[in-house]
């Protein structure tokens, strides 16, 4: 009886370690992915300042955002589920670089367009 539920005890603590890995796994994503997106972003408008209007670089920061929205969804999916997620620093970290990204690429699209008409 008493291996049982140490058996059980030992399952769980290996649960809530691969939990945390998981939720450290997604938390980094988040912030490289975010990182890109403001990078690529910032580049876009460097290249705007020079009359070109870089498309590209502006998909690339999108995409890159989309990846760290999607590893966002996963967590939220997650909760939603009944599954808890442990909040750290690094989470809230990566929560804020995802925030912070997203309004750096609003408001670059609207200087480069600033740029476009000028």
């Amino acid at each position: 009886m008493m291996k049982g539920k140490f058996k059980m005890a030992e399952e769980k603590l290996e649960n809530q370690q691969a939990d945390e890995q998981s939720s450290e796994m997604i938390s980094f994503g988040i912030i490289a992915n975010a990182g890109d997106a403001r990078s690529f972003a910032f580049q876009a408008l460097d290249a705007a300042k020079h009359g070109d209007f870089a498309q590209e670089l502006m998909k690339k920061s999108e995409e890159s955002s989309t990846l760290a929205h999607k590893a966002q969804t996963e967590l939220l999916f997650k909760e939603m589920n009944g599954g808890h997620t442990e909040v750290n620093v690094l989470l809230v970290h990566s929560q804020d670089h995802l925030m912070t990204s997203m309004l750096a690429q609003e408001l670059i699209k609207e200087l480069i367009e600033l740029y476009k008409n000028k």
